[in-house]
């Protein structure tokens, strides 16, 4: 997927957490293999040059697109599978392998942990006995500065922004990159809509604090090119 995967597991380490992560880690190269668009053999990428059908995809592809469907839906259109015209759902596919890994580790008892794809985390419990997780949001303006930090437990956080990439993110009505924004970070408590959301809300722009709002359970904290911030009412961080 073009990005590396950490996990900061402060279980004790159990032979059925052991199993766990060495699950998770073919979990996330499963992934790649089926949803990468830098594969030209990868399920996605044949899907998308039409040598294949969404009946003989694996059933990831088909769960995939209809979560894809959704978050267009519920976005109006600023997050699309096909944002410059070409099938592309990377938008949610991180953030839904990272949940389901973090749900792997879970399963096996590890129940203080955080996985991280590329800067967009799943974070259970805490990072220590009494003592929430805390995680720095790069600034995208301000090289080895910090945008803010945030804390707790039972989180995902999310950030869409230029810093890394460049303009990368597409506008989907246009196909062109979206400048509204240099950086928006969303926390909410699963990291496949979080991510999902912070895609189509960097795309919006101008408008994401609005329909942020709007959402149940769902905070951001939003950059501007000319270096504004502004939050939602929620963001306490």
């Amino acid at each position: 997927m073009g990005t590396v995967f950490s996990f900061d597991i402060r279980d004790r380490p159990t032979p059925a957490i052991r199993r766990a992560l060495d699950d998770a880690v073919r979990w996330l190269h499963h992934v790649d293999a089926v949803f990468s668009t830098y594969r030209p053999d990868s399920a996605i990428s044949r899907l998308g040059r039409g040598e294949s059908g969404p009946g003989t995809c694996p059933a990831e592809v088909r769960e995939v697109l209809d979560l894809c469907g959704d978050v267009t839906r519920v976005s109006r259109g600023w997050f699309s599978a096909t944002p410059g015209g070409a099938l592309d759902p990377s938008g949610l596919v991180k953030g839904w392998a990272v949940e389901a890994a973090s749900q792997l580790l879970h399963e096996s008892g590890a129940t203080n942990t955080c996985v991280n794809g590329g800067g967009d985390l799943q974070l259970r419990g805490e990072a220590r006995p009494g003592v929430p997780w805390r995680i720095g949001i790069a600034h995208p303006l301000r090289r080895g500065a910090l945008a803010t930090v945030v804390s707790g437990s039972d989180l995902a956080v999310a950030t869409s922004g230029t810093a890394e990439r460049g303009a990368h993110i597409l506008d989907p009505h246009t196909g062109t990159p979206a400048l509204g924004l240099v950086s928006i970070t969303v926390v909410g408590q699963a990291l496949t809509l979080t991510d999902a959301f912070a895609t189509a809300a960097f795309a919006m722009g101008g408008g994401a604090r609005g329909w942020l709002e709007s959402l149940d359970g769902y905070e951001a904290l939003g950059i501007t090119p000319d270096g504004r911030e502004w939050r939602t009412s929620g963001f306490g961080w």
